[in-house]
């Protein structure tokens, strides 16, 4: 593995579809932002022969990050499918963000493969994001390898990295994370820095020279044998220890000499049951060179030691009836089961969905039922419709190369669903099926937004509905209490993506407003009212007077209207007509504008005119009464209260609680999760914790995340709300 010269046309020019679940390999990218993701894709690709020396495929488009939105902003911010061809494999390299605001496509790209890499750089190290990447496939059992960039960079000590992702990503076992080769280094340059020119194979004890811009290979010098020999030494005895032939180690600690052929296929084994995790270099290639340093040892990894999707496992399956079906892994003859793991518009071709087929073929201009459940809280409406799917494709920059089918196991955009949205499944029409969908962030950065102008008000609607289906991770809600449009995203950078999205993508001129929190009203203390509405200028009058008696109940108890009126001194005709008055005056305020709740309203007198009295006249003295109650009351201002659940590294518990409480939040306890970690629970008033996922992020260095979730309205501090009132136009 990763020891053989070997020369490769790759699939330049032409799209790749694969016949059997076998010869496909699913690899997701992952790291953080300027770990050097991207960079490594068009470096692979080239080495496979997919893209020219320029980094450009045939239409001159990057292989990834060809949206205009990354080009602006110099970072990815998508997830990008890049297909290349190793040895007759058709590996699909899944190319994410590595800024936290889109960690749901990451989660997707999570999804779509079957083992993932991780992209480390040697000059910045492991980051917490990463770790947690790391646990999460560890959790489901993915096979994983690592990757150390940035080899070039002044202070890079591949060593030193390879010790730190022991450290950071082996756990108990240390000794499953080992490297396959050593860098070669040339001479010092005149800051003293040798640069990595080439590797050591340290199973084929075999130098590649890089230098020359060909990968030439040759034996060790003297003086390099006695590292490769230490470095081997421990190699061997890792994969030795993951080994299903139990006398192994006991042949190796006797003496006996195991062949290279069978270390081989045991790391193969080891690496695609997720139980040894290799490291390997990689750097883009030079000026004039065919490939880039480490690129063709990782291709090799891919294609011989990651595993084929028949090693995935299948998703949960149920009708759409929610009873569960049995299916086998990757049967290309099996009922369609397809999966949309991301949805894109493009505007020459409409919408494009990516999917990974799990089970059956996919064809072009078959008829499919699209199932669509379970993101109702985000915006998205259930659905279940049949569609007649159009071309199938495989992308190479911006170009959509046509292909004839996908089999299970592979990924394909297919155009024209026009109903499909990320996470929906595609099944057959005559046996609609269900995949359970995979696990979404809750977005919890608030965005309110209006239209520019008319014309944008008219496109705002449909922009809206468009992005929330490309994007699960974000939530769209019309606040019937605010009367808001809020976009709710997962951080800054993510919100700035959607704004330019719906400018540049649908037309759409938004304005980014203050966001407002849903606050109620209450009065503190019994309080009475008489409301009083008699006019008598010509034609037909105007008489209604009623007295109410107004007193607090317990939060959540809404409004409460209760009729004690006796002697018919309001008639029993527009008893009613008061309640009406005083409901419709409660939520419109009576101080702040803000809905009135959690009181008694008690009708106790009033008077009416035989010819006068009507229904509208009562509920006129109904709402007059309310707002003289008001007038001479104490009223509470309620503010919304969130339980807050946050799970943050021991270091940073106390940066944390110290942070909540500044809030004004109560601290409920903390509890032990795991090992380094605590879950600290509390009470915070919604109103300061707007941007609480940006500075948490920032207090955490981008380790911790958090849930809310609404637990009551409750009286604010007397300052705070005079703050409100003077905001809302009243006097203090």
């Amino acid at each position: 593995m990763g020891d053989k010269v070997q020369t490769h046309s790759g699939a330049a020019g032409r799209a790749l579809a694969a016949d059997h679940p076998a010869s496909v390999r699913n690899v997701v990218l992952v790291g953080h932002s300027g770990a050097g993701k991207t960079t490594l894709v068009e470096a692979l690709a080239l080495t496979a022969g997919a893209v020219n020396r320029a980094g450009r495929v045939e239409d001159g488009g990057t292989v990834s990050d060809y949206d205009e939105i990354e080009h602006r902003q110099q970072r990815s911010v998508q997830l990008s499918l890049a297909p290349v061809e190793w040895d007759g494999i058709k590996i699909n390299l899944l190319d994410t963000p590595g800024y936290a605001d889109f960690v749901g496509e990451l989660r997707a790209g999570l999804r779509a493969a079957d083992a993932a890499l991780f992209v480390v750089s040697a000059s910045d190290g492991v980051d917490g994001s990463t770790r947690t990447v790391w646990e999460e496939c560890a959790a489901v059992g993915m096979p994983r390898a690592i990757v150390i960039t940035h080899l070039e960079a002044a202070r890079a000590d591949f060593e030193e990295m390879t010790r730190i992702c022991a450290q950071a990503f082996g756990g108990e076992d240390p000794d499953a994370v080992l490297p396959l080769y050593l860098p070669l280094h040339g001479p010092e340059g005149p800051d003293g820095h040798a640069p990595v020119t080439g590797l050591i194979g340290l199973l084929s004890q075999r130098l590649f020279d890089y230098s020359t811009g060909e990968r030439k290979e040759s034996e060790p010098g003297p003086d390099q044998v006695p590292d490769i020999e230490a470095a081997r030494n421990r190699l061997i005895e890792g994969i030795i220890a993951e080994s299903e032939d139990e006398t192994l180690m006991d042949r190796y600690l006797g003496g006996e000499q195991i062949d290279v052929e069978t270390l081989v296929q045991d790391l193969e084994r080891a690496v695609a049951r997720g139980t040894f995790f290799p490291v390997l270099a990689a750097a883009p290639a030079a000026d004039g060179a065919r490939q880039g340093l480490g690129t063709a040892e990782l291709l090799e990894l891919i294609t011989g030691g990651f595993p084929t999707p028949f090693e995935h496992p299948m998703p949960e399956v149920t009708t759409i009836g929610g009873k569960p079906r049995e299916l086998k892994p990757c049967d290309t003859g099996g009922p369609l089961v397809a999966e949309v793991v991301k949805t894109a518009s493009d505007p020459y071709v409409g919408r494009i969905s990516l999917v990974r087929v799990f089970s059956g073929t996919l064809r072009p201009d078959q008829t499919v039922h699209v199932s669509g459940h379970g993101l109702t809280d985000r915006g998205h409406e259930d659905h279940d419709v049949d569609e007649k799917v159009g071309a199938l494709s495989m992308p190479f920059g911006k170009q959509q190369r046509p292909v004839t089918h996908a089999v299970a196991g592979d990924l394909v955009c297919v155009a024209k669903i026009g109903r499909a949205e990320t996470g929906d499944t595609l099944s057959g029409k005559d046996d609609p099926l269900l995949m359970e969908p995979w696990q979404m962030p809750d977005p919890l950065l608030p965005l309110a937004i209006e239209a520019h102008s008319k014309a944008d008000e008219d496109k705002l609607s449909q922009g809206l509905a468009r992005l929330v289906a490309e994007d699960p991770t974000m939530r769209l809600e019309h606040n019937q209490d605010t009367h808001q449009v809020v976009l709710w995203c997962l951080g800054e950078a993510h919100a700035d993506v959607a704004l330019e999205r719906l400018r540049s993508r649908y037309g759409v001129q938004v304005d980014v407003v203050p966001h407002k929190v849903a606050l109620r009203e209450t009065f503190a203390a019994k309080a009475a009212g008489r409301g009083r509405h008699v006019k008598q200028s010509g034609g037909h009058g105007q008489y209604a007077i009623c007295e109410i008696e107004v007193e607090p109940l317990p939060g959540g108890s809404g409004i409460e209207f209760v009729d004690k009126v006796v002697g018919g001194a309001v008639p029993r005709q527009f008893i009613p007509s008061v309640e009406k008055g005083v409901r419709a005056q409660a939520a419109k305020g009576v101080a702040a504008g803000y809905p009135l709740v959690d009181v008694r309203i008690t009708l106790l007198d009033g008077k009416a005119h035989s010819v006068d009295s009507s229904d509208a006249a009562f509920q006129t003295a109904g709402a007059l009464a309310l707002r003289e109650a008001a007038a001479d009351a104490k009223i509470h201002l309620l503010e919304p209260v969130a339980e807050v659940t946050v799970l943050v590294g021991d270091d940073y518990v106390g940066a944390v609680m110290s942070d909540l409480s500044s809030r004004r939040g109560r601290v409920l306890g903390t509890e032990q999760v795991g090992s380094g970690r605590t879950l600290v629970r509390a009470e915070v008033p919604e109103f300061e914790i707007g941007r609480y996922t940006v500075d948490l992020r920032s207090l955490s260095h981008g380790t911790a995340r958090f849930n809310r979730s609404y637990v009551r309205h409750e009286p604010m501090p007397p300052q705070v709300a005079e703050r409100i009132r003077e905001q809302a136009g009243e006097a203090p």
